[in-house]
């Protein structure tokens, strides 16, 4: 049996499930030290930390001059990928630009009856930083987490995007990262990696600037180095390994549900693969199409090693017990495949991203349909979001009181600031008596 198959015993089943799957989480007390020397190391000597780490872990003959990428070699990568391929770049773009517009907000202000005028205004960050990872030997590329960071920084209005991605052992970066960041009219890349990739970006260095928020995935170390900056700059999330839940009921089609979860198995030795089924023959069906599908995978050994660890497939009475085990686990993804999958929706609390119908597998939402597949993980989706155009923006209070509104209020907010001990306070507030 290539995963667990979990007798259900009442919603106590499913709380358990989701305790075991919470420890997926890799203890970064094992890195902290080791991240920690990288990022004082990169505060003290910049770039010279930058082309030593990068030295020893990525290209051997690796020199300062090679940290930011040409923009000659942006160009040749661009007419190296074929017009296909880049079509195909152009369009999912484009498709991921149109969902995050709708995202943008606008700054209000409201006027009072009495002249008071309260407000916010809605402001793009002026730098973001957006970490790429290059993927296995710079072979993999991740193209897709080029459009899902840079888009949603460059709808929110950031002036300046700079992207950091590892280089390969010859320095260079793989075409297709360097065809996607010229398609979106990124001119900053830098082929800088790891921990120090992330401190150069909450630091800055002599080539790299310093910015205000860092987003995208990364390892242990990228994510842990992450953790520690924040505070000094903002990132967008602390994600761990990635994970998936399909709901699904005797409609739904074993083979494609068992594509669906080895789509996630593949990911990480550590991704979790959960079928939650009203049909016990549609859970034998599908445990026979993963042990089927399986054996043909090119990632077979890292599926295979998921889906033992953190797989898991268990039969519930009826939907609505399916729901709440749903709202339990609080997956990164969720697939709804089910009769009239829209009349679950409602029921849906805790998910980073719903994936409704037969039709919908979650690579559509990964690559191509707009939304964001930067997503809360290890259930953290019970009180997190999708990263998203707000990720880049802040927000800034607006308050102009009025003389009446003064006139009507200041004993009030004098008296408020005595009782917590703040006689400055209250003194600011009556010097505007007349």
């Amino acid at each position: 049996m290539p995963c667990q198959i979990i007798g259900y015993e009442g919603i106590i089943t499913i709380k358990q499930l989701a305790s075991k799957l919470s420890s997926r989480q890799p203890s970064s007390q094992g890195v902290e030290g080791t991240v920690r020397s990288i990022l004082d190391r990169v505060k003290e000597v910049g770039d010279e930390a930058l082309v030593e780490y990068t030295r020893k872990f990525d290209c051997e003959k690796f020199s300062a001059e090679m940290l930011r990428v040409s923009s000659l070699a942006i160009e040749d990568a661009f007419k190296e990928v074929s017009a296909g391929d880049l079509d195909i770049i152009r369009e999912s773009a484009a498709n991921i630009r149109a969902f995050h517009e709708r995202q943008k907000r606008n700054s209000w202000f409201v006027p009072s009856n009495d002249g008071t005028i309260l407000g916010q205004m809605i402001l793009p960050v002026e730098r973001a930083g957006l970490y790429v990872p290059g993927g296995k030997g710079g072979d993999t590329p991740l193209i897709s987490s080029m459009l899902m960071n840079a888009i949603p920084a460059q709808v929110a209005g950031v002036e300046r995007i700079v992207a950091v991605t590892p280089p390969r052992a010859d320095g260079s970066v793989n075409p297709y990262i360097l065809a996607a960041a010229k398609l979106l009219g990124l001119e900053e890349v830098f082929a800088v990696g790891s921990a120090w990739a992330i401190a150069a970006l909450a630091y800055g260095t002599d080539s790299l600037p310093a910015v205000d928020v860092v987003a995208g995935p990364g390892n242990i170390f990228v994510t842990t180095a992450k953790r520690m900056v924040s505070g000094t700059v903002g990132i967008d999330m602390i994600a761990g390994p990635s994970e998936i839940v399909v709901l699904a009921d005797g409609s739904a089609n074993p083979s494609h549900l068992a594509a669906d979860l080895l789509s996630q198995a593949e990911h990480d030795p550590m991704a979790a693969c959960v079928l939650v089924s009203t049909n016990e023959d549609l859970t034998t069906a599908v445990a026979a199409e993963l042990k089927k599908q399986l054996a043909s995978l090119p990632r077979t050994e890292i599926a295979g090693k998921s889906l033992r660890d953190w797989g898991a497939i268990v039969t519930v009475p009826g939907l609505t017990q399916a729901v709440e085990a749903v709202n339990i686990l609080a997956p990164e993804h969720l697939e709804i495949v089910v009769e009239n999958a829209w009349d679950v929706l409602g029921g849906i609390r805790n998910a980073g991203a719903v994936f409704l119908g037969p039709n919908t597998p979650e690579p559509v939402g990964d690559y191509f349909a707009g939304p964001n597949h930067v997503l809360p993980t290890m259930g953290t989706a019970r009180f997190s979001s999708a990263l998203s155009v707000d990720t880049f923006t802040k927000k800034t209070s607006v308050i102009s009181a009025s003389r009446e509104f003064i006139d009507a209020n200041v004993d009030k907010i004098a008296r408020l600031a005595r009782l917590e001990g703040l006689e400055a306070h209250a003194r600011s507030a009556e010097s505007r008596k007349i």
